[in-house]
């Protein structure tokens, strides 16, 4: 059995972030995560992210309200790796063989303005997409993407309710059921 992969969001702003934690987590979900945790309770987010499962597959699940810290802490104790996403760490390029190569689960953290210091000390790795200022949700994209090898592309979610059909023009969605 593969690695799970789990997202952090340290810093949610319930009032301020909704589009992009709402996006954050289809990210998460779209790229292969098992699952998508958040600091701050969002019952709102919760059902949102629900919805979208409910009718487009999982299995993924999301949780708000979470100690971060205590999360973080709970996932090393268990034998599972922390890569925290910042502009200031490692470069993925030079990291990414050595995060893929040892078959633990993975708790990928991401922060908003300013995370706090415990995460840089406590982190497995501190690795940057990019040196420069970026959005979370892009970060998340394309660690998952390299992380996984593409094999996102390749997803089927279970229980779907819906399903695109790939075409060159227009859209086609099918109801399975």
């Amino acid at each position: 059995m593969p690695p799970k992969v789990v997202v952090l969001k340290i810093g949610h702003r319930p009032e301020r972030d909704k589009r992009i934690d709402t996006h954050l987590a289809l990210v998460a979900r779209a790229f292969g995560a098992a699952g998508v945790v958040f600091d701050e309770r969002d019952p709102f987010l919760e059902k949102k992210i629900e919805d979208v499962v409910a009718r487009w597959g999982g299995p993924f699940w999301i949780e708000t309200g979470v100690d971060p810290e205590f999360f973080v802490d709970k996932w090393l104790e268990s034998g599972g790796e922390v890569i925290h996403l910042t502009q200031y760490g490692l470069p993925l390029s030079t990291c990414l063989q050595e995060i893929r190569s040892p078959p633990k689960d993975k708790l990928v953290v991401v922060g908003g303005p300013k995370v706090p210091r415990w995460l840089f000390e406590k982190s497995s790795w501190n690795v940057s997409i990019t040196t420069q200022p970026h959005s979370e949700v892009a970060a998340c994209a394309i660690f998952l993407h390299m992380l996984l090898g593409g094999d996102e592309f390749n997803m089927v979610f279970e229980n779907a309710v819906l399903r695109v059909i790939p075409q060159a023009r227009g859209k086609k969605v099918v109801k399975l059921r």
